[in-house]
């Protein structure tokens, strides 16, 4: 094997001299000349020979057995199909590596092989690690995304929705790469915000780390903070190999960003890398620039959509107003005329006025004259009685007269007779005293009947109260009529001191120039009449008065 003729090579540069007792007599012949070798010359031509003959190499194997110690010093084996080779990363070495070393996963192994010289064993110190392969990634990555969607961090239902026009947008990426320049010329050209920016590695060791920390760093600012708390997240990098990546494929990176209280936005790689961020991110932006316009929209999109719904608002509004000037002026259209109808109103309402104060003067009138009508139909109480009783003096009279005259008569025939016999003279006596006693009788009866009659008469009642107030009130009228009547003649006027001018005709005189000088005048007073002369050759304001009360 080319490697024994290596070691067989070195041994023989390096001096090795071998003890052969047989080639200086003092050891018999049959044992040759085989070389016979120590241990400890062994095992140091061993570890010289393998450490100068490989140098620096790649082993490519699948990772078991890693197990790391407090010294910080890390032990594994790498195995394929025939064989297994142990390994050994220093706690030094351990910082810089890429790739986590994880039992089961197939990586390249770049390093130097070591040897002991007191075990005789050997052990491939590791350097760097890199993944075998895209496959050995994707599996991986396949592993690490069912693992993370089981727990629930990629549903949907996590997912919140972007705000509409941010404030502050947190950028978390180099800030020495291409990314940075496009997000910003994005969102100016777009709509100018406010950028808070976290410069992190995004690919080697370590970056995985450092984009967790950032994404923590931004959920836990406060709103009232000197620092301004960012509205949304993008979390950006370029595009690259899927080494280049996997930073973002990474636990730390997921867990971080679907722990996130603030809306993250993923833009990692071009539009056809995928990596776990972009499941646990609340949107994917195929690229950084994407995802600046996915975090603000333009401006002039929104001028132009405000300005079209202005206008479809202002059209909106004529629109309507138009439509309600229509159907105000149909239903003016359909009214009557109000003017018209309050003048008619008013014409009505002031013609019931009128009438109204002339009704209750009518109505009294009316009530009045059907008063007199009724009161003229109706008996009067007073006459019939004084009728009544006049008719029984009438009679009384009568009987009285027709008694006398029968006696008289009597009286007269009587006398005419011829003496009569005593007998028949004491009849004729008892007749004509039967007679005045009959006469008597009767006058007596008329009397009584005439007392009967008045008492009878005086006995019945007033007319009914309706009546009786009708009359009541025609009196109580009449007496105001009268009184009023009274007020106005001139009666009254010289009751209270006034004096009627008449002249010898008996006319009134109402003015001085209308009397003659020395005619005769009337003065009627109250309780008399007075006849003067007009002296006018006497002065002025002296007037004799002649005359006598008439």
């Amino acid at each position: 094997m080319p490697q024994c003729a290596a070691l067989v090579c070195a041994l023989a540069r390096g001096g090795f001299r071998p003890h052969n007792p047989g080639m200086d007599g003092s050891t018999e012949g049959s044992r040759g000349n085989i070389p016979e070798y120590s241990v400890s010359e062994i095992s140091g031509a061993v570890k010289r020979t393998l450490e100068s003959a490989f140098g620096r190499i790649r082993v490519r194997g699948e990772i078991t057995e890693f197990k790391t110690y407090p010294s910080g010093h890390s032990y594994l084996s790498m195995k394929d199909e025939t064989g297994t080779i142990r390994a050994i990363i220093w706690r030094g070495s351990m910082s810089r590596l890429t790739v986590r070393p994880e039992n089961g996963v197939e990586v390249i192994a770049t390093g130097k092989i070591t040897a002991s010289d007191k075990r005789s064993d050997y052990a491939l110190q590791i350097e760097k690690l890199e993944y075998a392969g895209e496959g050995a990634l994707l599996a991986r990555i396949e592993k690490l995304r069912l693992r993370l969607g089981a727990e629930g961090l990629f549903d949907e239902a996590r997912k919140r929705p972007l705000p509409f026009l941010p404030e502050v947008i947190g950028v978390i990426t180099s800030e020495k790469g291409a990314v940075l320049h496009d997000i910003r010329t994005t969102l100016a050209r777009r709509f100018p915000r406010r950028v808070l920016l976290i410069p992190v590695a995004v690919q080697g060791q370590g970056a995985a780390e450092q984009v967790a920390a950032a994404i923590a760093t931004m959920g836990a600012l406060s709103p009232l903070g000197r620092v301004p708390r960012p509205d949304v997240i993008i979390v950006a990098r370029g595009g690259g190999s899927l080494e280049d990546l996997m930073a973002f494929n990474e636990e730390v990176v997921v867990r971080a960003a679907a722990n996130c209280p603030i809306p993250l936005i993923s833009a990692v790689g071009h539009e056809t890398d995928t990596t776990l961020i972009d499941f646990a991110s609340d949107r994917r932006a195929p690229t950084p620039t994407a995802a600046a316009e996915l975090a603000v929209p333009a401006r002039e999109e929104l001028m132009a959509a405000l300005q079209q719904r202005g206008t479809r608002l202002a059209r909106a509004g004529h629109s309507v107003l138009d439509r309600g000037r229509l159907r105000l002026s149909r239903a003016g259209a359909g009214l009557p005329d109000l003017p018209a109808l309050i003048a008619a109103g008013r014409n009505r309402l002031e013609d019931r006025g009128h009438r109204l104060g002339l009704a209750p003067r009518a109505l009294i009138a009316a009530k009045r004259r059907g008063l007199e009508g009724t009161a003229a139909r109706l008996p009067r109480p007073q006459e019939a009685i004084a009728r009544r009783r006049a008719g029984l003096e009438l009679l009384g009279v009568r009987i009285g007269g027709a008694t006398r005259a029968v006696l008289g008569r009597q009286s007269r025939a009587l006398a005419r007779l011829p003496d009569p016999a005593p007998f028949l003279r004491a009849r004729l006596r008892e007749g004509r005293a039967g007679f005045t006693r009959m006469g008597e009788r009767l006058e007596a009866g008329a009397a009584r009947r005439l007392a009967e009659r008045g008492a009878a008469l005086d006995r019945i009642p007033d007319p009914t109260p309706f009546v009786t107030a009708r009359l009541r009130e025609a009196r109580a009228a009449l007496g105001g009529l009268s009184a009023r009547l009274e007020g106005a003649s001139y009666e009254a006027l010289l009751e209270r001191g006034f004096a009627l001018v008449r002249d010898a005709e008996g006319q009134p005189v109402t003015a001085a120039a209308a009397v003659e000088p020395g005619e005769r005048l009337l003065l009627q007073f109250a309780d008399g009449s007075l006849s003067v002369t007009d002296d006018r050759g006497r002065k002025r304001g002296k007037a004799e008065t002649q005359g006598s009360l008439l």
